[in-house]
């Protein structure tokens, strides 16, 4: 009798986790069990090419009449990147925080004037990790359990708060001191943003630049040594940190006067806190490729070089791991990326999903094609 009560039991278990799945949930690192309950509820779509670049790369109005800034709605998904909360609170995303990887790279494109290859690069290093490459859909937002009063079995939600690949330890502005180890690591932090704008006063003239971004990032950076035992700071969080510091430079300066560099700290906090862009706002003149933004996060590192590493469980005991990619070979982050990252969460994918996986590493890829090797497909 009891065998039977914990099979019927389970049987309902298995049958809520698949009910709830939503149609954005991530697979990645799913037990094959979860995946054969929950694939055959999803209504499968083939992965379109991804976007080619903008044939007009020109400063536009992007703060427009059909594109006004609205609040998000209490159902509405926003997470740790303020960019793309911008793009959805304006519409250049669906408003509700849920897109496919070809809406992303459009809205970061037409909002912000990210260039193509970096667009396709970090959308689909987003998209395999966290987005559902089945149905081709990826939320913007928190991966968290979707509880609900009293749940039976939460459902793993997928978004872009996957702790140490893109938001992460010593973060520039979210969480309770911004690591995971003290819990809410992607939530605006008035703190933070309090720090980021005395370093702004101090080293910027109350301005955001790329030399408070050096200055605060190396702080962020000791600042996390020194209070969390178990500070990670490796590929491919290492190059996200630095990525972080150099896209409010990049991106939320109006392009009709974004020389020098210099990002007023008003509009900086519309951004951060808010997911507001200013009043007539024009987005960058500059197509900002994978090349101009790796040159601006040398600008940021060379002043206080540090190689990867961690703390092995105490405070003040950072110790450099040599098997992390570093600046040195943008290659080394790709593979480690696709083999350590990727293979690591999908290691049984089979079917449809191992298809649909092997095509998204493809567009991944194809920003790196003539400069690195690609790994072989998955089988």
């Amino acid at each position: 009798m009891a065998r039977l009560f914990f099979t019927l039991l389970a049987s309902i278990l298995a049958l809520d986790l698949a009910a709830a799945f939503p149609s954005y949930g991530s697979l990645a690192g799913l037990s094959s069990r979860e995946l054969d309950e929950i694939i055959p509820t999803l209504t499968i779509r083939s992965p379109p090419s991804p976007p080619g670049p903008l044939n007009d790369t020109s400063a536009k109005l992007v703060n427009d009449r059909l594109h006004p800034w609205k609040p998000a709605g209490k159902n509405d998904i926003r997470g740790p990147c303020p960019g793309l909360n911008t793009l959805a609170s304006h519409g250049w995303l669906p408003r509700d925080g849920i897109a496919s990887p070809s809406q992303i790279i459009n809205a970061v494109q037409e909002g912000f004037n990210m260039g193509n290859d970096l667009a396709v690069f970090v959308t689909y290093a987003a998209h395999l990790v966290d987005g559902n490459l089945l149905t081709d859909l990826l939320s913007i937002g928190g991966k968290t359990a979707k509880t609900g009063p009293n749940p039976p079995a939460p459902a793993i939600v997928g978004g872009l708060n996957t702790h140490a690949v893109f938001e992460g330890d010593a973060s520039t502005t979210r969480g309770m001191k911004a690591d995971a180890f003290f819990g809410d690591n992607h939530s605006f932090n008035e703190t933070l943003f309090d720090e980021l704008t005395a370093f702004s006063n101090k080293f910027g003239n109350g301005f955001y630049n790329l030399t408070v971004a050096s200055e605060f990032r190396f702080q962020r950076i000791q600042d996390s040594i020194a209070t969390n035992p178990q500070f990670s700071f490796i590929s491919p969080r290492y190059y996200t940190a630095y990525a972080e510091s150099v896209f409010p430079v990049a991106f939320f300066i109006d392009g009709r006067h974004e020389s020098p560099l210099q990002l007023d700290m008003n509009v900086a906090r519309g951004f951060f806190q808010n997911s507001r862009m200013p009043d007539g706002f024009f987005r960058s003149n500059t197509s900002w490729t994978l090349n101009l933004i790796g040159n601006r996060m040398e600008d940021i590192f060379q002043p206080h070089p540090i190689d990867p590493g961690t703390n092995n469980g105490t405070l003040n005991s950072y110790t450099v791991d040599p098997n992390s990619a570093d600046f040195s070979d943008f290659c080394k982050l790709y593979t480690d990326f696709v083999n350590i990252t990727v293979r690591g969460l999908y290691p049984n994918a089979t079917g449809p999903l191992l298809a649909a996986l092997n095509k998204n590493l493809d567009f991944f890829f194809g920003p790196l094609e003539g400069d690195c090797e690609q790994v072989p497909h998955f089988t």
